[in-house]
């Protein structure tokens, strides 16, 4: 079995590249280790995490209520009983 790891670490290394990547789209230039220090301050990796959450959320139930016909709402064909007599 592999080893457990803290979710605070692997939230900071799923978030890292882009926090690297969304402060290059604004023009600023940050380290890895800057990155890192700017997540581990005042909760903003968890912050990023629960919003990521969110946005999957919503995206899946989005998507789920784009199919046609929604699972739940398919009907059922009837079934017949056949009743003999004896």
């Amino acid at each position: 079995m592999t080893e457990k790891k803290k979710r605070d670490k692997v939230t900071a290394e799923l978030s890292v590249a882009h926090l690297l990547e969304f402060a290059g789209e604004i023009g600023q230039e940050l380290s890895r280790e800057e990155a890192v220090a700017f997540l581990n301050r005042d909760g903003h990796a968890y912050e990023m995490w629960q919003r990521m959450m969110h946005a999957a959320e919503d995206y899946i139930k989005s998507a789920l209520q784009r199919q046609v016909p929604a699972p739940h709402a398919m009907s059922r064909p009837a079934t017949t009983t056949r009743c003999s007599i004896m």
